[in-house]
């Protein structure tokens, strides 16, 4: 019997205050060492990027405080809620994170974890922390964007 159709990425969670807090400098996708009960938590959508951070220790990216709930029919092999993860990144990628993360004001943070083929991806940024100011100047950006968004949707349509 045929699998049904899934999309090609469908998303899990989203890290929606790392693009008010921080400028993105850049991505990566990796993939991430899990055990079972996690990927049946993350199938039913059960996961928080909020506060989390990436790491480099030993030559090996880890993704710290994401929080993964244990599995509700998980018996003595459940999981731990915000054990470190393990990325799967390639060697040059680490090695690229490792050197940004030494610049002073520089961070990894996730932006979104999601399946692609059938496998937990996630996408981390290098990124630069914002002061305050800049936080707020952001959302008078995106508050204007999206005025003018408006105001040209109404134009078209009293055109029409």
């Amino acid at each position: 019997m045929a699998q049904p159709k899934t999309p090609d990425t469908d998303t899990i969670a989203t890290n929606r205050k790392a693009k008010l807090r921080y400028d993105i400098l850049d991505r990566y996708e990796a993939g991430m060492a899990l055990v079972g009960s996690e990927v049946k938590q993350l199938r039913a959508k059960h996961c928080n990027l909020e506060g989390s951070f990436v790491r480099v220790r030993d030559g090996e990216a880890w993704i710290l405080d994401s929080s993964i709930p244990p599995y509700d029919h998980g018996g003595y092999a459940n999981h731990e809620d915000k054990r470190p993860r393990k990325l799967l990144l390639h060697r040059a990628q680490i090695d690229e994170i490792d050197k940004s993360l030494q610049t002073k004001g520089r961070t990894c943070v996730p932006l979104r974890l999601y399946f692609k083929g059938g496998r937990a991806k996630l996408e981390i940024a290098l990124v630069k922390g914002r002061t305050h100011g800049d936080e707020r100047q952001a959302i008078r950006d995106r508050e204007a964007k999206r005025e003018v968004a408006q105001a040209m949707k109404v134009r078209i349509k009293s055109h029409r």
